[in-house]
């Protein structure tokens, strides 16, 4: 009978490979975790420091490091770091030199109430406590604080955060009622009566038409407030 030698070569390959996976996998589980590191994905700006995410970890999970991989739930990891109020996701993994890694992305403050309450709200419209190590620069919202005009701040918030111009020059929004909306400039002494959300795409071009303009002119120090309530004008009062 004739012995077909590569079919022979090809199982023990197989066997070979099947082995050695077998045994890498392990040896896998049966590694000790070498170190836990923090990464922080996305701003520099640290709401949250590594030390206050181990810490975190110690309290609710326990020691980590040099503990059996197997013996390390990531999903359950994940869900802690988690339910830190300053973290927007987490993911965990494990890398190829036993490290146990923690890649976190930060919640983004894009207001900060100052009210009886004082917290930041953040890109998703939510609250966020402030932070003890690190200050956002965003603008600030005061006056008559409820849950509708907080809503209504942010759809305004998030509408400066997106734009370069008005991220950079808007330092405030004063609420004076549900629906009538005062913005606080950085530099110009000029308040912008806004009113309600309602056309804001337009009333903002036409508030950048009138700033460009006025600028050019050196006309801005002439104006004590600019209205933008009205349909498709600027209205000015002078000092």
């Amino acid at each position: 009978m004739r012995v077909n030698w590569n079919y022979i070569k090809m199982s023990v390959l197989v066997l070979a490979i099947a082995g050695l996976y077998s045994f890498s996998d392990y040896r896998g589980k049966n590694r000790k975790v070498s170190d836990v590191v923090i990464k922080f994905l996305g701003d520099n700006d640290l709401y949250l420091t590594e030390d206050a995410v181990n810490k975190l970890l110690i309290q609710n999970y326990g020691s980590i490091k040099n503990r059996e991989k197997e013996q390390v739930a990531l999903n359950s990891i994940e869900e802690i770091i988690e339910s830190n109020p300053m973290v927007k996701n987490a993911q965990v993994y494990f890398s190829v030199q036993g490290e146990l890694i923690s890649e976190i992305v930060q919640r983004k403050p894009i207001g900060r109430i100052e009210g009886t309450n004082r917290f930041y709200l953040d890109d998703e419209g939510k609250r966020m406590p402030l932070s003890k190590n690190h200050s956002a620069r965003v603008p600030i919202i005061t006056g008559k604080i409820t849950g509708k005009s907080l809503e209504d701040a942010y759809v305004i918030l998030n509408y400066i955060y997106k734009d370069e111009f008005l991220r950079k020059n808007v330092i405030g929004i004063h609420i004076k009622d549900e629906g009538d909306y005062q913005l606080k400039l950085r530099v110009d002494e000029f308040v912008v009566n806004l009113g309600t959300i309602d056309n804001l795409d337009e009333k903002f071009k036409n508030f950048m038409a009138f700033y460009s303009k006025a600028t050019k002119d050196k006309t801005l120090e002439n104006y004590a407030a600019v209205s933008l309530e009205f349909d498709n004008q600027v209205v000015c009062t002078k000092i």
